[in-house]
């Protein structure tokens, strides 16, 4: 039954993500087409800002609520009650940092003033994350999955409805965006009432030191990927101004909406990953497919991306032209993220989540390091290269202490999925040759005939592997 019910939920939860990925990458390349490289590069930094800031708002709360509810579902009005009560603290401490920040960072009137219209969507998602968190922890997720999707679809209409009549302007899009977080806030705090009453939704005014010790590992994590992901643009407007964030947007935007693929797999692997934690043998098979998995996934799209970036950059506007080298360089960044995804699982299986926090932490330095020495040198170009050093980095460290708890080898890694990315390069050289004689649609059929017949050719795609996948996604 239990089974059952995980299964249902991340269902849902996986199918509304990919719904709402796949619509918010579609209406940001119409905003990006309609904006032009200045104006979009005012709403990224301005809801980059907002983003990164939020995390003060949370300040990992949520995941211990979760965790807490899930334990003990009884006491889910107290611990939500304790954690509307630190926000009643940090929702007004985060909006004062938005009023002074963008001005300290030398940010234009433009943003600034976006910014401020923004502080909506930061008081809107970080309650809208509380209530989904409490309902999480009841292993209700259907609500949540359906609040993600119709907020996005609801922002989206509305913003391109303003595109359609002529009425959109950079506030107004903030405006749409900050109703469909609204939604989502209204959605979820309906669904939580409905369960606990409304007396839920009174914050415990009460200083609780356990619950914030418990947060704070999450809150650490959270900080650091936030700055990691953001940095690179606030260095970008620093040095080369604000249309330079824009045209690196789409590259940011056409690498990252990849990420959500790896997830839902990640969802089957922590809880079969936990269960094997004990034995080291079962462990390694299971973190050798888990890294065949999304091998499998990863090597046709960055080296098909790659192959073809100018013909993709040249469905966006114009302005965008400067975007394709960017693209084809940190498209490969997806290589250690997609590897690193059974590497933190493995970590977090086995009870060490405070390594995979500490690398995170490294990561952001380095990150940061590298922005500010090669943007100046490479300019945009100079932000992906920063992005892949990071990332490597933190594939390699992570597999250095992985690698000892289930006795790996890295030419072990290397025969599981190395056939997946020479095959991926086949592929993409196979592209190269032919993209400038047929039809955009035509090369990308090319590529995948070619890549399937290299995986076979390879080996890199067995049955037996494809039993061992079918198998983990039983588990659930």
């Amino acid at each position: 039954m239990a089974g059952s019910i995980l299964a249902k939920n991340t269902l849902f939860l996986t199918a509304a993500s990919i719904g709402q990925k796949c619509i918010a990458f579609a209406y940001f390349a119409v905003l990006a087409n309609y904006l032009g490289s200045s104006g979009n590069g005012a709403y990224f930094l301005a809801l980059g800002l907002v983003v990164m800031i939020g995390v003060f708002d949370d300040i990992g709360l949520t995941s211990v609520l979760t965790r807490e509810v899930a334990r003990t579902p009884g006491d889910a009005v107290r611990w939500l009650r304790s954690v509307l009560g630190y926000k009643v603290f940090t929702i007004p401490l985060s909006i004062i940092a938005l009023f002074v920040l963008p001005s300290t960072l030398g940010y234009s009137h433009e943003v600034q003033g976006l910014v401020i219209v923004a502080l909506g969507i930061m008081i809107a998602d970080t309650l809208s994350l509380t209530f989904y968190g409490v309902l999480r922890g009841l292993q209700i997720l259907q609500y949540e999955s359906l609040g993600i999707f119709t907020g996005q679809l609801l922002s989206t209409l509305l913003g391109i409805g303003l595109i359609v009549t002529h009425h959109a302007t950079l506030t107004s899009l903030v405006i749409a965006l900050t109703l469909g977080s609204c939604f989502n806030l209204i959605f979820g705090a309906w669904q939580v009432t409905r369960r606990l009453g409304i007396k839920a939704l009174v914050p415990s005014i009460k200083f609780d030191a356990v619950l914030l010790r418990m947060a704070l590992p999450f809150f650490l994590a959270a900080i650091f990927v936030k700055v990691y992901s953001y940095f690179d643009s606030f260095v970008l407007n620093a040095i080369l101004g604000q249309a330079s964030v824009g045209v690196y947007s789409v590259a940011y935007k056409l690498t990252y909406a990849f990420q959500f693929l790896p997830l839902a797999f990640v969802g089957a692997l922590y809880p079969t990953m936990s269960a094997a934690a004990d034995d080291p043998a079962r462990l390694k098979k299971i973190f050798l497919d888990a890294e065949w998995y999304v091998s499998f996934l990863a090597a046709p799209i960055v080296f098909g991306i790659w192959s073809l970036a100018p013909e993709i950059i040249s469905y966006f506007n114009p302005d965008y032209a400067n975007a394709a080298i960017p693209l084809s360089i940190l498209i490969f960044v997806l290589l250690p993220i997609f590897l690193d995804f059974p590497i933190g699982s493995l970590l977090n299986a086995t009870r060490r989540q405070h390594i995979k926090t500490a690398i995170m932490g490294v990561v952001m330095v380095i990150n940061a390091v590298a922005n500010i020495i090669l943007i100046p040198i490479l300019g945009i170009a100079g932000a992906c290269v920063a992005a892949i050093i990071s990332f490597v980095f933190m594939f390699v460290v992570g597999w250095y202490f992985v690698s000892p708890i289930a006795s790996l080898k890295f030419v072990e890694l290397v025969k599981s999925v190395g056939g997946f990315y020479a095959s991926g390069l086949v592929m993409a050289l196979a592209v190269f040759a032919v993209k400038s004689y047929v039809p955009f649609v035509v090369s990308m059929i090319v590529g995948a005939v070619v890549y399937l017949i290299c995986i076979f050719v390879s080996r890199a795609f067995t049955l037996d592997h494809a039993r061992s996948f079918r198998a983990l996604l039983r588990r659930r």
